[in-house]
């Protein structure tokens, strides 16, 4: 299992964009093979997505849909390209 964690700072019209089409997001992610989970959070101005995936090849995946999607739906954005951690999970649980 594979992780991705993208962090955006000033991105308040993402979150604005992702709230108001978060069902979009929904059907992209999970048309990609071996997608688990998404999670977004948001902190102020500042978000932090999460994708979990089955194989490093979704996560990887995930993160050039997010980047499309981004560029699709908020053409004029200027914001920093996230900060974008990804690797193996080696300890999931919930209840």
């Amino acid at each position: 299992m594979n992780a991705v964690l993208r962090q955006y700072t000033g991105a308040s019209a993402l979150i604005d964009q992702l709230a108001r089409k978060h069902q979009d997001v929904q059907a992209l992610l999970e048309s990609i093979p071996g997608f688990l989970a998404y999670y977004a959070v948001r902190a102020s101005d500042n978000l932090t997505t999460v994708t979990v995936c089955e194989s490093q090849e979704g996560a990887e995946e995930s993160t050039k849909r997010a980047a499309a999607w981004i560029k699709e739906n908020l053409p004029g954005l200027t914001m920093a390209a996230p900060r974008v951690t990804e690797g193996d999970v080696f300890i999931s649980f919930s209840s």
